[in-house]
Formats: structure tokens, sequence, C-alpha cells
């Protein structure tokens, strides 16, 4: 744990230390939370803060608030790390705590990386919170749900914060160039089209890009004057990936991640490995990956191979339960389970087509035999009446019409005869056969 120092030596810090915003205005990002007006804006401009969790990405702020919260309450501001703290502690600082409340004194108190402490721990914080004698500021980046217990969790406003976004990250940069506490002083010359590549390598963490900013202007080339040129080199030899060095558009990121894709719809296992391979040895996100390779297992398969999801979502988990390198082997299997398992696009173009519909005949009313009649006045207005309960009927079914009037008899589901969806294409034909002679 430690204190806030008015004194702490700027001298050889990292860039995204040196650069580390002192106030909401130089706050780049979490607009729907610092925006003009906006909740958590309100609440530390005042001084108002409550006990609450930052829960968001590396690199995206969470820190930076607490810091900024540091310097403008005027409460005893305490920085815990889960890493480094124990029981021993807490509650030492919780003893202090609880003095200086009783002299009308606040404290907060800001743990990052919460989801580090156990239960025990976080168990150590409980009394102190409900009692009032520290106000507790977590960060996390973990689901605070599942990392949190629940009785300090309740206690808690949840505030979460997003990846930032290429243009914010670019910002950022643009005034780590210029800036005094950055290379302001020194002239650097880096071209927009390179700060955009670091924006888009650093996926959303601010600390990341800075990081990289570093090394790159570190690594320029120098002339004799002292004047910093950044080149392709310079930036491809620092981020060592020479295919991350995506244009403007990202269009080589879209073109990776479309071959992977087609390849995987085609059926050629061997294509997709590759692809794969090509994305992960480039620096790219496994989540990303696995999150595509989840869209597939329903938009290109859907029911031809229900199992294909289930797989999709096993990846995604062992790449967030153990990320790169390791992971690579989950997401190879996925795909190559993908690229073999039976192809259907029927729920893809089922969900495509309604809404086309949904979108042209958005007033469309719900019909009243299936609409909710949880009050008398609804009832009154025949809201639920004829409804047919299918579980009452022998064949588990009825000829109820629901869908709106406009749309009765509209199909939208076209099962195709791959894998097992031929099977549930022959029970939609038994549904249809039935519902036409009754």
């Amino acid at each position: 744990m430690e204190q806030k120092s008015l004194f702490e030596n700027e001298i050889n810090q990292p860039l995204a230390s040196r650069l580390r915003p002192q106030n909401l205005d130089e706050f780049v990002g979490q607009t729907h939370l610092i925006g003009e007006g906006k909740i958590l804006r309100r609440l530390i401009e005042g001084d108002n803060i409550s006990s609450l969790i930052f829960w968001g990405p590396p690199g995206v702020g969470k820190t930076t608030l607490a810091s900024i919260i540091a310097s403008k309450t005027h409460s005893t501001f305490i920085n815990f790390s889960a890493v480094t703290s124990g029981i021993k502690e807490i509650k030492e600082v919780m003893t202090q705590a609880e003095q200086a409340r009783k002299m009308g004194e606040k404290t907060i108190v800001f743990v990052d990386e919460i989801h580090r402490f156990n239960k025990a721990q976080q168990d150590a914080f409980l009394p102190f919170v409900e009692k009032g004698s520290i106000i507790l500021i977590g960060a996390t980046t973990e689901n605070p749900s599942f990392e949190v217990n629940g009785a300090l969790l309740s206690r808690c406003k949840v505030f979460v914060l997003q990846g930032l976004k290429t243009e914010d990250l670019v910002t950022l940069l643009k005034r780590a160039i210029t800036d005094k506490r950055g290379f302001g002083e020194q002239k650097v010359n880096i071209s927009d089209e390179h700060l955009e590549i670091i924006a888009k390598f650093a996926n959303g963490d601010a600390r990341n890009a800075l990081s990289t900013l570093e090394m790159v202007v570190l690594n320029g080339n120098i002339s004799d004057d002292g004047e910093i040129t950044v080149t392709d080199e310079t930036l491809e030899q620092c981020i060592s990936k020479k295919s991350l060095l995506y244009d403007k558009s990202g269009e080589e990121h879209y073109n990776i991640i479309s071959a992977l894709h087609k390849s995987m719809r085609n059926s050629d296992p061997d294509a997709a490995v590759y692809w794969l391979a090509r994305m992960l040895e480039a620096g790219e996100d496994p989540l990303y990956v696995a999150r595509r390779v989840t869209r597939f297992a329903s938009e290109d398969i859907g029911l031809a191979d229900p199992h294909a999801l289930e797989m999709a979502v096993a990846a995604y988990h062992a790449c967030h339960f153990i990320g790169m390198p390791e992971c690579s082997v989950h997401l190879t299997q996925a795909v190559v389970y993908m690229s073999l398992a039976p192809k259907s696009n029927a729920l893809y173009m089922a969900y495509e087509t309604a809404k086309r519909d949904a979108i042209k005949e958005l007033a469309e009313p719900v019909p009243l035999v299936i609409r909710n009649a949880p009050t008398k006045l609804m009832k009154e207005l025949n809201y639920g009446k004829g409804y047919q309960y299918a579980h009452d009927t022998e064949a588990k079914l009825t000829n109820m019409q629901c869908l709106p009037d406009s749309l009765a008899g509209k199909e939208y589901y076209h099962p195709t005869e791959q894998g097992l969806e031929a099977k549930y294409k022959a029970k939609l034909e038994q549904i249809k056969e039935w519902k036409r002679t009754h």
C-alpha cells in the first residue's frame, strides 16, 4: 500500500506515467461516464464519491480516474495493491481510517486489481465500508459479479469502462508528441498513418499505445540537429509484427479475418489454421478470434451441428483462462472443427429476412391472443383471449396464429438437409402438416 505523495519524481518515468491526465479535461475516452453532465463526472467534481468499482480492460483509465479522484477529494487517499497487500495490511489501514472517521475525516481506499483479493481479504473491507470508515474504490479487469463478494459488491456502484476507440488513442498519441510531459520539447516527425497503426496495435489500451510510441520514438532516426524521424522500418521493428502494419482503413486486419472465415466455410482446415496462425503470431487478441469463430458456428453451421457453438464458446473460455501462447491450440481445435462440420446458413438467412420485415413493420401490434393479461383491464380488452396452451394438447401443438396479421403465413426458417439439420427439417415439416390439417 502507499499514500499519495506530492513529491514523486517524474524523471525517467515511462511515458504513460508522465502523461497521466491530471484532470477530467485531459482524460480521453469514457464519455458515457465523464462527458459533460454525466454521473461520474458530477460525482468527482463535487467530491461526492461513494464506494464504487471500475470494471474494464487494461489501459482504459481505471487507475487514472482514481488518481484524479485523489487530486480532487478532501479525503485521505490510500492506494492499495491487491498483489502485495494482505489481511494484516488491510486491518492496519482500516484501524487508521476508523480513527480518522471519529475525527470527522474521510478516507478513500483505492484497490487496484481487486479481483486478486481472496474472499477473506475482501471480507476484511466489508465492516468498514458498512460503517462508513472508508470509501472503497476498486479496479478490476474481471467481471465483478464473479470476482467480488456479493455483500461487498452490493455496497458499491459499478462503472463499466470500455476499450478506447482508435480515434481516442490517436488523440492521446498526438498529445504525447506535443505535450512537454511527453516529447513536446523534442522535434519528432511521425506521420498520422504511423500514429493510427500504433493506435490499432494497442487494441483499446492507452498504456500499450503510449509504451509503443515511446519505443518507436526512442528508436527513431536522429539527424545532426537532434530531429527524430520515425520510419516504416522503425515502427515495424519496434512492434515486431510486420503483418500488423495495416493501412489506415485496417484493410489487412479485415482481409485476414475474412480469409479465416471463408476458409472454414469452404471446409478447408489447412487454410483455416494458416490464417489463424497469421493472426495470432501478428499479435491479434485471441478473444477477438474466438468471438469471430463463435459467430461462424451459428452463421455458417447452425443446427446442421449444434455442437459447433458449444465448441466455439468453450474455446473462447479457454482463451480467457490461459491466454496466449497456450490458447493457440484451443483455437486450432475450434477452427478445424468448424471447417469439417456440415454447413448451413439457414439461421442467418432466417434472421436477416425477419429483420427486414421487423424494420418495415415496426408498428405491427402483437396479436391479442398471445398478449399477456396480468390486470383486469387488460383482460377486459381481450388481452390473451382465446390463448391455447400447447402443453394441454396431446400433440403439444395448436393452430394459434402468433405472427401479426400482415405477416400471417410468412416463413423465415428454411432448414437444409445438411447434418443434423435434416432431422429438424423433418420435424418442422411434420409441424406444418399438422397445422394444415387442423
